[in-house]
């Protein structure tokens, strides 16, 4: 999993005069809740690029007066307008407590169905996942070389090492659907 580093500082007024004051200097006001209590703090508003511009998921450590916690963003609120970030909510981690995150689907090799013509689509490119930080995987890797036309790959048949999906069993995740040039292609080899 990619860790992200960033450097916060404690906010010690809360409100609606202190959180503008704090826009105004391009920070962002941010929470953090989980563990014990909530901590009130701001983060600069370039930071967080590095987790917005960037699809693969991600936990962050944050200093927080020379002490680090790790968390993952799990709510953020933008402008209406300039599409900056208003507000962040962090929630942080315990090595003994599961997670759910939204994970990618990657696959790889060459289908056998795509090499006959059929053409293969992703019928779910994020699977939600839950697992302790220590086991949350970065992608969910589909070997599809053995996938034929009309064959698929379904949640039940992903193997899943020390995490959970959470989406049901029985729905698609990739498959390889059949094409004109694969039925034209077909028909040719049965005559």
């Amino acid at each position: 999993m990619r860790i992200v580093s960033m450097s916060g500082s404690l906010r010690e007024n809360v409100g609606k005069k202190d959180a503008k004051a704090l826009r105004r200097e391009d920070k962002v006001p941010c929470v953090m809740y989980g563990k014990t209590e909530q901590v009130q703090f701001a983060l600069n508003q370039v930071d967080f690029q590095r987790i917005l511009f960037n699809p693969a998921p991600c936990f962050v450590d944050i200093e927080l007066g020379g002490e680090k916690r790790r968390a993952m963003l799990k709510d953020i609120q933008f402008h209406p307008v300039t599409d900056i970030v208003y507000h962040a909510d962090f929630y942080e981690l315990s090595d003994d407590k599961a997670v759910v995150m939204s994970i990618p689907v990657h696959t790889t090799g060459t289908s056998v169905g795509v090499m006959k013509g059929g053409k293969l689509a992703y019928k779910q490119k994020r699977l939600n996942v839950k697992a302790l930080p220590a086991n949350m995987p970065s992608e969910i890797l589909l070997d599809i070389t053995k996938l034929d036309v009309a064959q698929r790959i379904k949640v039940q048949d992903i193997e899943a090492n020390n995490f959970q999906i959470l989406n049901p069993k029985s729905s698609e995740v990739v498959v390889v659907n059949s094409t004109r040039a694969a039925a034209t292609a077909a028909a040719e080899t049965e005559e």
